[in-house]
């Protein structure tokens, strides 16, 4: 994801983790989303396995308006209708992969 919005020049922070690290989503979720209200960034994308979980962590942050993402339809209408400023992209999804391809940039 981060390669193919570099790809199209935009510019990306990258706040994963690293493989193998652990890290649990609401303290993810805060440190991006504080990164969204705070004017550092105009929008997030958040991964979580199924997420619900991240969603609910992300949604009680103030100013925020997360969308949980599991195909391309809500990728982009999220965007498009909803103005959500964070999208969740689900990784237990057969067609997880490309995705990311369908955000409105």
């Amino acid at each position: 994801i981060v390669q193919f919005l570099r790809e199209k020049n935009i510019e990306v922070t990258d706040c994963g983790i690293k493989s193998g690290e652990k890290c649990d989503y609401p303290d993810m979720a805060e440190k991006v989303c504080g990164m969204v209200t705070s004017g550092e960034a105009s929008k997030a994308i958040l991964i979580c396995g199924t997420g619900i979980g991240m969603s609910m962590a992300a949604n009680k942050i103030k100013g925020i308006r997360a969308a949980v993402c599991t195909e391309h339809f809500s990728v982009r209408y999220t965007r498009l209708h909803n103005d959500a400023n964070v999208q969740i992209f689900v990784l237990c999804t057969k067609r997880k992969r490309y995705l990311y391809r369908k955000i409105p940039l």
